[in-house]
């Protein structure tokens, strides 16, 4: 490693743990809250965050947060006076940009005017809703708490209230059709949020999906869903910069560019993961998943479980795993800034790619062919080897 002049960008996540209700399709570090009198322990678990943050901030002294993102869980299951306490802390510990992105995660099921408000007061400036469908039957099937009216009702909601507004969409539900795939496109581009994330269904290991799979609709017809609402997001306006992602004009998300773009981030939280850079390395990070270890082990003094070096073997394959997923690419010399190697180390696995017509570099940049983005883990394979 040649070493880094100038570390990336840095990025800031917050984990929020708990759910009301584990989805069976999902495998994030999430927990039903199963608290007496369904309180969460709120206070305890922001004084541990804020711990974790006392005691990161050296490692990262002097450096701008460019952006927050609370992700969970549900983030929305706290209050705006403690999502208010946390990003105080963050202005009085960090230098945070005075125009950082600040993004909140909220289920449709858990949130009404009142905690909308107090997030926007806190700092929150845009709301990131996981509606997953607009579909009553859809949304019994992925288990969720909410129905197609409270769907509906929270994204208007959200928009008056926010500027910024991105609807997570899911489609390849089970024995969904590609009718109601497009209608439930269509139905979200009617809201006229200024960013939409469409996710393909896939079943994660160690999720009862997984163990017990549902009747999901054949490789064909997904392949179908995802042309037709690429295609109709493509024709309201909505570019598609990232694999799952479509953003308005100006409207991209900057935190999640920051990870594709193999930023920085610091992450706190049950859970949490953090790539940071030095001169001479960059590290990665994790906490404890369960939050009870977590707030024990942050509020002891040390709240990192394990901490390793990424091998300069790894460093090409992490950096293209995340580059590749953006439609434009990046610009070839962002490879030696955000990982201190030559791009001539990647030219054999670069040409390879070339010859199979799944990557192109042109005009300064690499960035994956319309084939490469479909077959992203085949063009993916030729930097692991």
């Amino acid at each position: 490693m040649s070493g880094l002049s100038n570390p990336p960008p840095l990025a800031l996540y917050i984990h929020i743990p708990w759910c009301v209700q584990k989805c069976p399709y999902c495998d994030f570090n999430s927990h039903e809250s199963r608290y007496k009198n369904g309180e969460l322990p709120e206070a305890a678990y922001v004084e541990a965050l804020i711990k974790d943050l006392e005691l990161s901030t050296p490692k990262v002294w002097g450096r701008k947060i460019k952006s927050i993102f609370f992700g969970g869980g549900t983030p929305s299951l706290f209050s705006p006076e403690a999502i208010d306490t946390i990003l105080s802390q963050v202005r009085a510990l960090t230098p945070l940009e005075y125009d950082a992105e600040i993004t909140l995660e909220a289920n449709p099921g858990t949130v009404d005017i009142a905690n909308f408000a107090g997030y926007k007061q806190a700092g929150v400036n845009r709301l990131s809703l996981g509606i997953q469908s607009f579909n009553a039957g859809y949304l019994k099937a992925l288990g969720r708490i909410h129905d197609d009216k409270q769907a509906i009702k929270a994204a208007e909601l959200a928009l008056a209230t926010f500027d910024r507004v991105n609807l997570d969409v899911m489609y390849g539900l089970p024995q969904q059709s590609l009718a109601d795939a497009l209608a439930d496109a269509k139905q979200a581009v009617q809201l006229n949020p200024d960013h939409l994330s469409f996710y393909h269904l896939t079943l994660e290991p160690n999720t009862p999906f997984y163990h017990t799979p549902p009747n999901l609709p054949d490789d064909d017809t997904s392949a179908e869903m995802q042309i037709e609402i690429e295609n109709f997001l493509a024709q309201h306006g909505y570019e598609h910069y990232e694999t799952s992602a479509f953003a308005k004009t100006g409207s991209q998300a900057r935190h999640n560019l920051n990870y594709w773009q193999f930023g920085d981030y610091l992450g706190i939280g049950a859970g949490a993961h953090s790539k940071l850079s030095y001169h001479d390395k960059i590290t990665r990070e994790t906490r404890p998943k369960h939050p009870k270890a977590y707030m024990e082990k942050a509020l002891a003094g040390n709240a990192v479980e394990r901490e390793s070096i990424v091998s300069q073997d790894a460093l090409g394959f992490e950096f293209m795993m995340n580059a590749l997923r953006l439609i434009d690419g990046v610009p070839l010399t962002l490879f030696q800034q955000h990982t201190g190697l030559n791009l001539m180390t990647l030219q054999p696995a670069i040409k390879a790619a070339q010859q199979k017509k799944l990557l192109t570099t042109e005009n300064g940049y690499i960035k994956p062919t319309l084939l490469g983005q479909r077959y992203l883990n085949e063009l993916l394979q030729f930097f692991l080897e």
